[in-house]
């Protein structure tokens, strides 16, 4: 051990050095950890992808074996199943709040088949998810075979554009 000329043990860190690296570990922490306030949101954002895909997959299906599949869509257990694989598969849809059918209307209670057939699905229709903040809706074109998602502006105008 080194003791300088006054006497005083320089060894370790003065506390301003200290204060300086908590600071910046505080910030290194506050910017990694993710937001939690989102989280709602994104969890819809995430059905309404996995709604798209398997109305995509559903379709192509049909018209590749040339075989009518079915979707149900049940609103009192907000679940939606389909026969994917050789096998049923059900996914649960928090956020389902309704269907809007080109033959029916809006439907958001009960049971909905909807069939795609050798030629694709029947009619065009619209599945609505809501969250606590936002809408969102996944859009079925049956004559193109098309999917979009819409949120924020673009549902705002596409439900304009849908009353007339």
């Amino acid at each position: 051990m080194r003791i300088s000329k006054t006497g005083i043990c320089n060894n370790g860190f003065t506390l301003l050095e200290l204060i300086v690296v908590i600071f910046i570990v505080s910030l290194m922490l506050a910017f990694s950890f993710p937001h939690f306030d989102g989280m709602g949101d994104g969890k819809m954002k995430s059905e309404a992808r996995n709604v798209a895909s398997i109305l995509r997959y559903m379709n192509d299906s049909a018209l590749a074996t040339k075989e009518t599949c079915t979707i149900k869509v049940n609103f009192g257990q907000k679940t939606l199943s389909y026969k994917g694989g050789g096998e049923e598969k059900i996914e649960n849809l928090m956020n389902l709040s309704g269907l809007h059918l080109q033959s029916r209307g809006t439907v958001s209670d009960g049971e909905v088949i909807i069939f795609f057939g050798p030629i694709g699905a029947s009619e065009s229709f619209t599945v609505y998810l809501k969250g606590e903040k936002s809408k969102t809706a996944i859009t079925f074109n049956c004559l193109s075979g098309r999917v979009k998602v819409l949120s924020g502006e673009q549902l705002r105008s596409a439900e304009e554009m849908e009353r007339g």
